[in-house]
């Protein structure tokens, strides 16, 4: 069962999220990485599924996805302090055509050798799009992610855009997908920036993950 939240647990998620989150860097090698010193919850997904769209939502900021998303930065991992509760940390998106082969291999390395190595991660949210459900580049991550033992939360992205019978088909198809999956959290998530569509309830889940909330 996915967790349930009380009136005044969703109103304190607010707070927090309403308040301070700051960028703190973008993170090209893995000697870059900043001090191990906070929990971190990472946000993954395929390009266009509403990544930086539910960044911004989450936090009532309509430019701060965009803070690390300048020309040179597109391949690197972006860290942002929530509150000095957590750290949020915004994965370049994947399967991108376009992309050349050299920078997939760079961005691979790189995401491996972080989710391998980084003790602090407590979970990785995939955002997966309402309107198609799980592709092989989703398959491909979850998979790595249950090799490194890592847990990983299944957020689907513009949940206003599909009829809720079609919601319920992807939903179900997803649940039973993840059933095969280790690392899996079994229940799933639906949100939808542009209409604020279980925002509430994913910044609580967030803060969950720390310790100092």
């Amino acid at each position: 069962m996915e967790e349930e939240f009380s009136p005044s647990q969703l109103e304190n998620a607010r707070k927090i999220f309403s308040g301070p989150c700051d960028f703190m860097l973008g993170v090209a090698n893995l000697n870059q990485l900043p001090d191990a010193d906070k929990v971190e919850v990472a946000i993954a997904g395929r390009s266009n599924v509403g990544k930086s769209s539910l960044i911004n939502a989450l936090t009532g900021r309509k430019t701060l996805a965009r803070t690390s998303n300048t020309p040179g930065r597109t391949q690197e991992l972006n860290f942002f302090n929530l509150g000095d509760l957590l750290n949020i940390v915004d994965m370049p998106g994947y399967g991108y055509a376009k992309v050349s082969k050299s920078k997939i291999e760079t961005w691979t390395k790189l995401i491996f050798s972080y989710l391998r190595g980084r003790q602090t991660l407590r979970c990785v949210f995939i955002l997966i799009d309402s309107r198609h459900g799980l592709k092989d580049s989703d398959l491909e991550l979850m998979k790595m992610l249950d090799e490194t033992a890592v847990s990983y939360r299944i957020i689907l992205t513009k949940c206003d855009k599909v009829k809720s019978q079609d919601l319920a088909k992807v939903t179900n198809k997803i649940k039973t997908i993840l059933k095969k999956h280790s690392a899996a959290y079994p229940e799933i998530h639906a949100t939808s920036s542009h209409k604020d569509i279980g925002l509430d309830e994913l910044k609580a889940i967030i803060l969950n993950y720390s310790p100092r909330y």
